[in-house]
């Protein structure tokens, strides 16, 4: 069951439309990364402070339905705002990557661990090889599975 609770869309536009035209058709549409034609999923989190839902397109990196959420923030300075998100409610995150959502699980990996995923990230979206390149932070990885 999707997280329940007031949504509060992103104050991008772009991520506003492209997470409703997903939903809308349940993955259908709107299931790629602006013109690249690359896959996204959507990944919805509850907020640290406000405690709304949040929702964000992002990356499709998944192996055997566990799904990776990278906070690349396009090699931006700082991580985005949905990694202190799933940083306080790791427990409270559904993902829709088709018409049926599912709630599961978040940790975040280091380690070798991190370093596989990671080979898994860049193998599906070259760009985040560079993002890493362009910032000074290391970029966080999560893993998200279905809870149990």
């Amino acid at each position: 069951m999707p997280l329940e609770g007031e949504y509060e869309p992103s104050p991008q536009q772009w991520v506003r439309d492209q997470v409703e035209r997903y939903e809308a058709t349940g993955g259908r549409e709107a299931n790629t990364l602006r013109d690249t034609g690359l896959p996204v999923v959507i990944f919805s989190t509850r907020g640290a402070k406000s405690g709304k839902v949040r929702k964000q397109p992002l990356m499709r990196v998944e192996h055997e339905g566990v799904y990776a959420m990278v906070g690349s923030q396009g090699g931006r300075p700082t991580d985005p705002a949905w990694v202190h998100n799933l940083r306080t409610h790791p427990d409270q995150v559904t993902v829709q990557d088709g018409p049926e959502p599912w709630d599961g699980v978040a940790r975040e990996i280091t380690g070798e661990e991190k370093a596989l995923w990671w080979e898994r990230a860049v193998a599906a979206y070259p760009s985040y090889a560079d993002y890493q390149a362009k910032t000074d932070r290391e970029i966080p990885v999560f893993l998200v599975e279905k809870r149990s």
